[in-house]
């Protein structure tokens, strides 16, 4: 069974220490470790992946609870293979209403498996569009939109979120939210092709450019930026010379890229890929260790 833990705190010594040589102890086989120590915020950030036998993962849990009670780390044990045939996602938007009704539509259709646990939002916008769907909503913004990441965190839990789904959700996550859910647990689309053309306007950023083909990248998030490669899919559709910025924005945002995300979310899901060491991989190659 492949494991993945994350491990996030005040920064100290030797606190990698105690979950290594639990893991280790316990006949587990690491295939990846990456720790961080950001001095200028005193945090200590850790995530370890691993093969161990099934009937050691609550038992993993359980330890791993006290050592968190020990040294005062939020530590998560989480497998992607625990919920493989229902894995439960949180859908987090603010505005726009096609794409993560899209994934409404796609986990209710069967074209994506698994349950959609809760919607998050910044904003109130979308809360009808929970209702619509009888999914439970969580606000977590203030009067101006600015979230409450400490209360996105607590919402993530309180629901056992397998996947984070950020659907057009239009705030940058922190890094400390981030790597909590390290290891291919964050999907994010986003509204144009990247590496070309990041931001906030990416539709406005190519039609200056004079592009003519436009386009959506679904990918894992991670909380180095730029890191490498992240990305699952990406999706285009091309205007004549001319096509007002306006048509170009309404045709993305209702058609291109909500079919970007669902195909993204459907590959992750289906565990046909993941992340390693910041990389997406595809599991159907016998090399591929994730």
């Amino acid at each position: 069974m492949e494991v993945v833990i994350t491990a996030l705190g005040p920064d100290n010594r030797g606190l990698a220490d105690p979950i290594i040589h639990h893991v280790t102890g316990r006949g587990a086989r690491i295939t990846e470790i990456q720790m961080y120590d950001h001095d200028e915020e005193q945090i200590f950030a850790m995530i370890c992946r691993m093969d161990i036998d099934t009937d050691e993962f609550e038992p993993l849990v359980d330890a791993m609870r006290q050592i968190g009670d020990h040294t005062k780390l939020a530590i998560r044990v989480w497998s992607s293979e625990k919920n493989a045939e229902k894995p439960r996602l949180a859908l987090c938007c603010t505005f726009v209403e096609h794409t993560p009704r899209a994934v409404l539509e796609a986990v209710r259709d069967g074209l994506v498996r698994g349950e959609v646990a809760v919607v998050i939002s910044n904003r109130k916008k979308l809360q009808t569009l929970a209702d619509e769907f009888g999914v439970p909503f969580r606000m977590i913004g203030n009067e101006g939109g600015d979230a409450k990441d400490t209360e996105m965190i607590e919402v993530l839990d309180e629901f056992d979120v397998d996947y984070v789904i950020l659907a057009r959700y239009m705030r940058i996550l922190p890094a400390q939210t981030c790597w909590q859910f390290a290891g291919g647990r964050i999907l994010n689309l986003h509204h144009g092709l990247l590496p070309g053309f990041p931001g906030f306007r990416p539709y406005h950023d190519a039609h200056n450019a004079r592009m003519l083909t436009f386009g959506a990248t679904c990918h894992f998030i991670i909380p180095e930026l730029d890191a490498g490669n992240q990305t699952i899919n990406q999706r285009t559709f091309s205007v004549a010379p001319g096509t007002p910025l306006n048509e170009i924005i309404e045709t993305g945002e209702s058609e291109n890229e909500p079919a970007c995300l669902v195909e993204g979310l459907r590959r992750v899901v289906n565990r046909e890929v993941c992340l390693h060491f910041h990389r997406v991989v595809a599991r159907k190659q016998k090399s591929a260790t994730c």
